[in-house]
């Protein structure tokens, strides 16, 4: 954007109100017009609005202020405003979008598995039992050997995991290795002995199994759900400055893809990192928190005053809690009403588990409670019975407190019966989904449910001409926190294998974007986020390619020109 041929404009604040399609002078008249601190200019801007009069032409230039995005529209308009010590960004013609918010992230447990022992890409036992030898290596007599997101899915033999395999390799060193999913883990027989697992017990705890061989009872290393905690209790819990190290991690992998904003799902500890870093200045990432625990009753009123403390912190708030209905379909225990079709593989839990959270009696009354708290609750849920009974329980709470606007959450609402979809927008329940789930497990789901089950299963499309709010995520580290693979996924019905699967459920990449931009801010409330408006925080992507005009099938190859969060620049695609 050159200086040339710059309009004149009277010497006071000019703001370029796109959805009213005029120009508003709003503040009082200076000696000289206005310099703004940054301006984007030849840029091919989506702004998300939703208020834009049919017709008007899109802007093609911002200028921000700090960390507020005050005009947009050509680039001769917002020329006026620049000033010798405005910084000037030429977009080169490329798109510009809002910043991605990922609706469901982990990202201190994130930023731990990027320095962890990573089983994503391995194609067999071999190199499996290789990688977790080379890591073994490295660790000293008696240091966990962490990390995993193993997934025999894709293998050429797929096989479950046995410790027999790990054993030789790892000797007195204990391992957990999570499955990409998080509801089962592979842990060794050292571990095992920490814990006092044997042929003889425990029991399975409620909402977990430990799996055994059926012939011997010896436990085969393979833990499910609740019966995970079992051995990583016994795992060091990381400081509070290992914490905070890891989220810096994740905010600078997210930055890259992207993503300036996150609705995570957190232990309580992890608030502490998130507001210590937000206070010394070094986030560059809008967290909503969710905290993950099973005792809601017993930290209401410390979430309760977290909220209140953040309500309108720009960096860090806290929603409300996280909860579990229920666990996976790849570990077949996402709970259902009917069994598994595979069931035999399973056949202690056909039909799979709800958690003890959710199996408790007072489980619709501790819903309630934290409703009329006035939390927002955000609750896993994947089999269809286990949403079922999740919409039961909100629907009696929000019946039982008179709330209006509450929008809890159904996180990852991924397969469902057909009578409950028009529940999420009768109760403003939110659809918490993530694509890539789809593409993962869309390799073996009519493996696990039958094709005739499938009709509920991902219904990003369905649930969005119903009303209801859909917002898209990752559930990063368990899959790839690149939005764009996502809105690959969500617009091609491509699985990992690469076969379209369920493609009636796709939708379009703007649809898509809005699930990734103006949905997640609706969903939390932060009204200065999700759309490139006047008054509108800074927080916005300059792409290498239009997903808005690529073939769709070369959505997934979109990458970030440049990241800028808050006016600032944070992230810049190397040449």
């Amino acid at each position: 954007m050159s200086n040339t041929n710059m309009k004149r404009v009277k010497p006071c604040v000019l703001l370029v109100c796109i959805s009213l399609g005029s120009v508003a002078n709003v503040a009082p008249c200076a000696a000289q017009p206005p310099q703004v601190d940054v301006a984007i200019g030849n840029a091919l801007i989506w702004s998300g609005a939703t208020r834009v009069k049919p017709g008007t032409p899109e802007p093609t230039a911002i200028a921000i202020t700090g960390d507020t995005i005050v005009a947009t529209g050509t680039d001769a308009e917002i020329r006026t405003l620049i000033g010798p010590n405005t910084k000037v960004i030429d977009a080169q013609g490329r798109r510009v979008i809002p910043g991605i918010t990922d609706s469901h992230t982990h990202l201190i447990s994130g930023g731990f598995a990027l320095t962890r022992l990573n089983l994503r890409q391995v194609d067999g036992r071999e190199a499996f039992v290789r990688a977790v030898e080379l890591t073994a290596k490295e660790k000293k007599e008696g240091e966990w050997i962490l990390g995993g997101r193993w997934s025999t899915e894709s293998w050429k033999k797929p096989e479950t995991p046995h410790r027999s395999w790990i054993d030789p390799v790892t000797g007195e060193k204990p391992v957990f290795l999570n499955r990409m999913d998080g509801h089962q883990a592979l842990v060794n027989s050292a571990a095992l002995r920490l814990a006092g697992i044997d042929k003889d017990g425990p029991p399975d705890p409620t909402g977990g199994e430990i799996e055994r061989d059926p012939v011997t009872r010896e436990p085969t290393g393979i833990l499910k759900d609740s019966a995970m905690g079992l051995v990583s209790k016994f795992i060091p819990e990381p400081s509070h400055e290992a914490r905070v190290e890891a989220l810096l991690r994740a905010v600078k992998h997210a930055n890259s893809l992207g993503v300036t904003a996150a609705h995570d799902m957190c232990d309580l500890e992890d608030v502490a990192a998130f507001r210590d870093a937000a206070k010394f200045g070094l986030l560059t990432l809008r967290i909503t928190a969710y905290v993950s625990t099973p005792d809601w009753t017993g930290h209401l009123d410390e979430v309760v005053k977290l909220k209140e403390e953040t309500a309108k912190d720009p960096w860090v708030r806290v929603a409300g809690f996280k909860g579990y209905m229920d666990g996976s379909l790849g570990s077949r225990n996402a709970y259902m009403r009917e069994p598994f079709a595979d069931a035999a593989s399973t056949s202690l839990y056909p039909r799979g588990q709800l958690t003890a959270f959710a199996s408790s009696p007072s489980f619709k009354d501790t819903v309630a409670r934290a409703d009329a708290a006035g939390l927002q609750l955000a609750v896993h849920a994947i089999g269809d019975e286990a949403i079922h009974l999740l919409l039961d329980a909100y629907e009696e709470a929000l019946k039982r407190n008179k709330r209006q606007g509450a929008r809890h959450r159904v996180e990852h609402t991924q397969h469902l019966l057909i009578p409950d979809m028009p529940r999420f927008p009768s109760l403003g329940v939110v659809a918490s989904m993530q694509p890539l789930h789809k593409a993962d497990d869309g390799r073996y789901a009519e493996q696990a449910l039958g094709t005739g089950r499938l009709k509920g299963s991902y219904a990003f499309r369905n649930l969005s001409s119903m009303g209801a709010l859909v917002v898209f995520g990752s559930d990063w580290p368990v899959v790839s926190m690149d939005p764009f693979a996502g809105i690959h996924a969500a617009v091609t019905a491509r699985t990992l294998a690469g076969d379209v699967w369920l493609p009636t459920h796709s939708v379009t990449a703007g649809e898509a974007l809005r699930y990734y931009t103006t949905n997640p801010a609706r969903a939390v409330g932060w009204d200065r986020l999700g759309t490139i408006e006047v008054g509108k925080l800074a927080d916005l992507l300059i792409l290498t390619d239009d997903p808005l005009t690529i073939e769709p099938d070369r959505v997934a190859e979109v990458k970030v020109w440049r990241t800028i969060v808050g006016g600032k620049v944070v992230y810049t695609k190397p040449d």
